[in-house]
């Protein structure tokens, strides 16, 4: 198998993560052509999922870095970028302007971009040199990238125009002292991100607070919303006030309402599903959503996207 020195680094982390989240409930056992699951065919791991054009998704593998290309209307998937050699894929953002896919480069401190018209990887971007760092995630607004680290209160900020042009990433510590990690090395702080209000606002889950908060670039102000513990939280989707927030070794995801103001927001729904196998991050088609299952922890089996109602329940306008 290649990328083997990579990959022994990689299962370490996974197991890692295994033991530092409690255990997950399996999910059923089933066929690949099981209604709403679409297999990752080949896929040994797998952590990110975004939306494409239409109804394109593009899933990462975790531990090659390759990139998966499918459809929830035809349910199918395959292997579309072969990653060079050493890389990860986590948490990754299409950019509906020029075609490109960023994508979080986990333990490389790095990020990675591909033109999807080409399958040709662009030259990498260090967002950080700081020891045990973990790239997880990234989402888009109009000026740019914002890609968070699991290690460290940073958030990295790369200006991309609509040729895809990228700028000198700039680095943003969070002030909230309580995101602060006392253990690195077996604890997740900061994991998805999400824009809002046209990217005026950023949306950021914080794994081992439990919490989700909100950022603005401009004022570069932090603070908590006010939710009721999300324990397990992982990949977020925000539409207008709502949060959709990955619940991985829960194998769900909690619907959020936020206030006006962001301050605050109520779990309006739980949705599950028996297909959920440890999902990390999802992505929104209309009124579907896919989320990809990580399997963290558990016994080796095909990597699935899995299509959910987005929500089953009406509460007025929510």
């Amino acid at each position: 198998m290649r990328r083997t020195v990579h990959r022994r680094a990689v299962v370490g982390l996974i197991a890692l993560m295994a033991l530092v989240l409690p255990t997950a409930v399996p999910a059923s056992a089933g066929e690949s052509s099981r209604s709403g699951v679409i297999v990752l065919e080949g896929a040994t791991s797998a952590e990110g999922i975004t939306a494409g054009r239409g109804t394109t998704f593009y899933a990462g593998e975790l531990r090659t870095g390759d990139i998966f290309k499918g459809d929830i209307r035809e349910g199918k998937a395959k292997r579309f970028i072969d990653a060079p050699e050493g890389r990860m894929a986590v948490g990754m953002k299409f950019d509906h302007r020029n075609g490109l896919l960023f994508v979080a480069g986990g333990m490389s401190g790095k990020a990675y971009v591909y033109d999807t018209g080409t399958r040709k990887a662009l030259p990498e971007i260090a967002l950080t040199t700081k020891e045990n760092s973990f790239i997880n995630d990234v989402t888009l607004t109009r000026d740019g990238a914002w890609f968070t680290n699991s290690k460290y209160p940073e958030l990295y900020f790369v200006s991309v125009d609509r040729e895809g042009g990228t700028g000198t990433p700039k680095t943003r510590t969070l002030d909230d002292p309580s995101l602060v990690l006392k253990d690195p090395a077996t604890q997740f702080g900061l994991n998805g991100i999400a824009s809002a209000r046209n990217g005026r606002v950023l949306i950021v889950a914080h794994s081992f607070n439990q919490a989700l908060y909100t950022y603005e670039p401009r004022t570069k102000e932090t603070s908590r919303i006010e939710t009721g513990a999300l324990p397990n939280v992982d990949g977020i989707v925000v539409r207008g006030k709502t949060v959709w927030a990955v619940q991985n070794q829960l194998n769900q995801i909690s619907r959020i309402r936020l206030s006006h103001d962001l301050a605050s927001g109520e779990v309006r729904e739980v949705i599950k599903s028996p297909d959920f196998n440890v999902p990390a991050t999802a992505a929104l088609f209309g009124a579907t959503l896919a989320a990809v299952n990580a399997q963290f922890g558990q016994p080796p089996g095909p990597h699935e996207v899995v299509l959910v109602p987005a929500r089953h329940h009406h509460h007025g306008h929510d």
